[in-house]
């Protein structure tokens, strides 16, 4: 029977199955499918064929649950899919090799239970990512709110008391105008260059790379000051052009910009810096954070990750930045300086002349 070749060459068939989705080009196997994934997979093969209960009830009680916990684990559906016909090829292989006396309807039945299994687990992994998204961006979309409310909370009031002359002009009311202005400022950019990734929306265009820096360090330059920082910018060579969206562009480089301003150390320097080959442009931005700690570099550019002691924010702005260099046929990568900061460069392919 079916059920017991399942249970007594368990090992045998998990082995095989291993073999083959370690060598699997896409998607690429993790140690988590290949120590935990493939068991369960079988497993729930093997309770669902037990000849005393009802297949398909089995496999789609079992399926279901797997499916909320492969969410919880972070495999893709690609992962899904790909592990249990690798469970299904061990298993045909193997008979065949063994030549175990298996009926055909018993591998109608595996086959069935196999095909309710993708579909249910599939199934289940969609809904609960689809309600974990909802939930995630309803949160999310309520926090916007919520500092927006408050940073143009922080503006009107200010507004209004030197409005009232109450404060001169100069002193720390108007600095907290100004830092809440420009809160705002990236508060929008950044809602709004999100939005255009998602929806797929783009707009490229010739720009000039020592132009667009020129106007970058406008507003940069004032929000370092006004932190106690200072910055240097490096334009480089007049004649260096790029194809990109100059507004998902400039969300990246100013999202870039505002997290080395939030971690420099006090009265640290901030470099902004471009060079050039004959095919590839960098744009980089070099902090005083103090480095990071080993392994942690990729962290930095998942959605709604935070560092530091100073959570405001949405934990956006470098996921927004890597999205948005990739929409323009770019990557972004960091350097760590350890014990003195980061380097994070957005590499471009150069427009030629």
């Amino acid at each position: 029977m079916l059920h017991e070749f399942l249970t007594t060459n368990r090992g045998a068939i998990i082995a095989r199955t291993r073999a083959k989705v370690a060598v699997r080009p896409a998607p690429r196997a993790t140690e988590e499918e290949l120590a935990n994934g493939i068991p369960l997979f079988l497993d729930q093969l093997i309770d669902a064929l037990q000849p005393s209960g009802p297949p398909s009830d089995a496999i789609a009680h079992g399926a279901a649950q797997h499916g909320r916990d492969l969410l919880k684990q972070g495999f893709t559906v690609a992962q899904v899919v790909h592990d249990y016909g690798g469970v299904c090829q061990a298993v045909t292989e193997l008979a065949a090799e063994m030549k175990a006396s298996i009926t055909a309807a018993e591998f109608h039945t595996f086959n069935r239970c196999l095909d309710d299994a993708i579909a249910q687990a599939v199934t289940e992994y969609e809904e609960q990512r689809e309600r974990s998204i909802t939930e995630d961006g309803r949160a999310r979309s309520g926090e916007l709110a919520h500092e927006l409310r408050n940073a143009l909370g922080a503006a009107m009031l200010a507004f209004e008391t030197i409005t009232a002359g109450s404060v001169g002009p100069r002193g720390s009311t108007a600095a907290l105008l100004g830092r809440s202005l420009r809160r705002l400022s990236t508060l929008i950019d950044s809602s709004v260059a999100q939005a255009r990734l998602e929806a797929g929306v783009r707009m490229p265009e010739r720009v000039s790379v020592p132009g667009f820096l020129e106007e970058v360090e406008v507003g940069a330059a004032m929000e370092a000051t006004a932190r106690g920082l200072t910055l240097g910018v490096t334009r480089g060579q007049p004649d260096v052009v790029v194809q990109v969206d100059r507004q998902l562009l400039a969300a990246a480089v100013s999202n870039l910009l505002q997290n080395a301003f939030k971690f420099s150390r006090a009265k640290g320097h901030v470099a902004l810096t471009t060079s050039s080959t004959p095919d590839r442009v960098l744009i980089e931005v070099e902090d005083e954070c103090g480095g990071l700690p080993p392994g942690k570099a990729e962290e930095l550019f998942r959605r709604f990750e935070q560092r530091g002691r100073d959570r405001t924010g949405l934990g956006l702005g470098l996921s927004i930045s890597r999205a948005s260099v990739e929409a323009d046929g770019g990557r972004i990568h960091v350097r760590d300086l350890p014990g003195t900061g980061c380097v994070f460069t957005i590499d471009l392919p150069r427009l030629c002349l």
